[in-house]
């Protein structure tokens, strides 16, 4: 499998995954910074942005496409970050190919099981009728009722795309995605990856919990966690400049 994927800047390598529903496009202000001295490179996973849409979606099969990725490019190892279900996949590629991650940053996520949370995400999305639809206007009318969080809405509707004929469709492989949700949530497994990992969670978040931290430590045994205050979920757009900060001073330590 080919993954699309975005490239900033050169240097020592720097993969960024991105969460559920997102894509390359999510990662550019952080990417674009760490490039100054890095190849920061942000690929659409599986069945999102404008990588192929296939029948499947799990953590091994993503680690899969992530060592086709790199071997395409000649990229022998590289410091791999992930935030939320990008969080895992860095962590299931840290767990099973451990020669091509020579550190790993992991963004407001733990490797255990996740508490499901998008059904009404998912039943909004099902229920918007893409092919009938004539503007982004509308799609954003009828989401609106259904999704209350500005950000998140406002994030989803970059899933929309228009062809030439005018018509509109998901980025996304919604159906996969909704299937295979399971799959989404389920826990990362393989060998205690021994190398530098950085967990970093949103102060308003609960999505990494005190008492997980045991479980963490079992499979990252060199983990450090920060706590980046006043940023949720979405640590990358709560608060930019301090997680750019915890990533750039984790990287350059020697």
């Amino acid at each position: 499998m080919e993954l699309f994927a975005r490239e900033f800047g050169q240097g020592r390598p720097v993969i960024i995954l991105h969460g559920l529903f997102g894509f390359s496009d999510n990662w550019q202000t952080v990417a674009k910074t760490i490039a100054a001295d890095h190849l920061v490179v942000t690929p659409d996973l599986r069945n999102h942005g404008r990588s192929p849409q296939v029948a499947t979606h799990s953590y091994p099969e993503i680690a899969d496409d992530l060592v086709a990725f790199m071997e395409s490019r000649w990229m022998f190892s590289a410091i791999y970050i992930g935030h939320s279900m990008g969080g895992k996949a860095a962590m299931q590629m840290a767990l099973t190919n451990p020669d091509m991650v020579e550190r790993l940053i992991v963004i407001d996520m733990e490797p255990g099981t996740s508490v499901s949370n998008h059904d009404d995400i998912f039943d909004a999305l099902f229920g918007l009728d893409l092919e009938s639809l004539l503007s982004r206007k509308d799609a954003e009318l009828y989401l609106q009722e259904k999704i209350k969080d500005v950000g998140t809405l406002q994030f989803l509707l970059k899933n929309i795309t228009r062809d030439a004929e005018g018509k509109y469709s998901w980025k996304m492989n919604l159906a996969t995605l909704h299937r295979d949700y399971a799959n989404i949530l389920a826990p990362v497994t393989g060998t205690p990856f021994e190398k530098p990992t950085l967990f970093i969670r949103g102060g308003n978040s609960d999505y990494v919990l005190d008492s997980e931290w045991p479980g963490v430590l079992a499979l990252f045994p060199n983990a450090e966690l920060i706590t980046i205050e006043g940023a949720g979920h979405w640590v990358h757009a709560d608060k930019p400049a301090e997680l750019t900060a915890a990533i750039l001073a984790f990287i350059e330590r020697t």
